[in-house]
């Protein structure tokens, strides 16, 4: 199992570093700059505040000189938020991403796992119709339209919970929901699917064959398999759920490390955009590798040998 650990941690680096590069050469390309909506600054002033942040060098040297940086853990300071380095405010807000894709990711796996086992156990009912119809309107239906259409309903229309903001706990609901739904029907129709193909394998009828209860057989034995796909699935749906955080963040008002990615993106701010960049890949990164050795505890054929 360790030496499978350090097998994936080292193959990660890589991977890493072809996110740092292609992001920063992504980022420096677009039109613009941080300082062009400040119209207010002299040339002079502008070139200086150039200097400063070493914009005035070429775009290979600039890039050598951040890799630098993050060898020594440093990502640089934040063109808008002069008073704050951009590991401030991954800090500062990472927390409240933390707490919203968590809570998310429970409501998915909870929602998801439930209704996608009792469509299984109730193939071709109503209530399997009813589930996989609503699997598919989820899944079809992007995250950025599910938000507005809950604010509309549940905040303005109904009045139950608050549209926006961070203050209390009735403002983690809408939030939640939009961002869980797409995952909810993903991981139902995976479970569903996988359910029905445990229930149909050898072992669960020979289990059934020698009188072990139905509720028995699928409590200990079904169950069990037919959760590996979703285990594998895990590691896109947090990545689903981290970059859904970054439409729903902006959306809801919530000063997380998503609303800052939106904000530097529209304010040219480099530094922040790669930090936050590069603060995702490294949570995606470490959610496959915790999703691959999970797996090997689920499933007794899986050897990390």
């Amino acid at each position: 199992m360790l030496h499978y650990f350090l097998k994936r941690l080292g193959g990660a680096i890589p991977t890493l570093f072809i996110i740092i590069t292609v992001s920063f050469f992504l980022v420096h390309a677009a039109p613009g700059g941080p300082f062009d909506t400040e119209r207010h600054l002299t040339k002079e002033i502008e070139a200086n505040l150039n200097r400063a942040y070493h914009l005035d060098e070429s775009v290979p040297q600039q890039f050598l000189r951040y890799l630098a940086g993050l060898a020594h853990g440093d990502f640089g300071p934040s063109f808008q938020s002069k008073d704050y380095t951009v590991a401030e405010l991954i800090a500062g807000g990472f927390p409240t991403s933390l707490m919203l894709g968590s809570l998310a990711m429970l409501v998915a796996l909870a929602c998801g796992l439930s209704s996608g086992i009792v469509a299984a156990l109730r193939q071709n009912t109503g209530v399997d119709y009813a589930v996989m119809g609503l699997s598919m309107t989820g899944i079809a239906v992007p995250t950025f339209v599910v938000a507005p259409i809950l604010s509309l309903v549940l905040g303005l229309w109904l009045r139950l919970v608050p549209v926006g903001g961070w203050e209390h706990w009735s403002n983690i609901v809408l939030p939640v929901i939009a961002l869980a739904l797409p995952q909810v029907a993903a991981i139902a129709r995976l479970t569903r699917g996988s359910m029905l193909e445990v229930l149909r394998s050898n072992y669960v009828r020979t289990a059934r064959a020698k009188g072990l209860p139905n509720r028995v057989a699928i409590l200990r034995h079904a169950i069990r398999a037919a959760i590996i796909p979703v285990v594998s699935y895990l590691g896109p749906a947090v990545a689903n759920i981290i970059t859904g955080s970054v439409v729903i963040e902006q959306i809801y008002s919530i000063p997380g490390i998503g609303r800052y990615f939106v904000q530097a993106a529209l304010n040219r701010d480099y530094p922040l955009v790669m930090g936050v960049t590069i603060f995702y890949g490294l949570i995606i990164i470490f959610c496959n590798l915790m999703t691959d050795i999970v797996y090997g505890f689920l499933d007794p054929k899986v050897r990390y040998d």
